[in-house]
């Protein structure tokens, strides 16, 4: 499986907009094209950045399945400009592959997410992924050249430390 972890800075004030567009057009229509959608999140720290996480079966698939969305697909289409707008940066993305399995069937409530340039060392991670060196078969969409660890853990502090805060959002497959 090929994983992206994406994150995107909005405008002020414009993230519930961009959920509602989102879980109302954009999860089932990726996932009808053969996308994963593992998790969508509010940034419990920053109240305007989303960030969500996508999965592919391998990069072939990958390519096939955004051309499929973004360029074949009504729903983007036809709401894409609408998401955009409340977009200031939409490319900050990984490209990651998991170390172990992917479960999105536990509720948890809250999770962290930390990102690193060396794996980190959580006690009872729920998700742990290691970058993932390829060419980006998609270039409409760019990914962050930088290689990046992400393990996400249950729950997290609320001094804003080390990590991405993150709550589910209502349409999230990890609740």
């Amino acid at each position: 499986m090929i994983v992206e972890l994406r994150q995107y800075t909005l405008k002020p004030g414009r993230r519930d907009t961009l959920v509602e567009i989102f879980e109302k057009h954009f999860v089932d229509t990726q996932e009808a094209v053969g996308i994963t959608l593992i998790g969508l999140f509010h940034d419990l720290d920053n109240p305007d950045r989303f960030v969500w996480l996508r999965g592919f079966q391998d990069m072939r698939s990958r390519k096939a399945a955004l051309i499929a969305f973004y360029e074949q697909g009504e729903a983007w289409k036809t709401h894409g400009p609408a998401a955009n707008a409340t977009m200031i940066d939409s490319d900050d993305v990984l490209l990651l592959r998991p170390l172990g399995d992917v479960v999105v069937d536990r509720e948890y409530g809250q999770y962290t997410a930390v990102i690193s340039a060396r794996p980190a060392e959580v006690a009872e991670p729920v998700m742990r992924f290691e970058p993932l060196v390829a060419e980006n078969t998609y270039p409409r969409l760019p990914v962050r050249e930088e290689q990046m660890f992400v393990t996400v853990y249950a729950g997290g502090d609320s001094s804003g430390s080390e990590g991405l805060r993150l709550k589910p959002t209502a349409g999230s497959a990890m609740r």
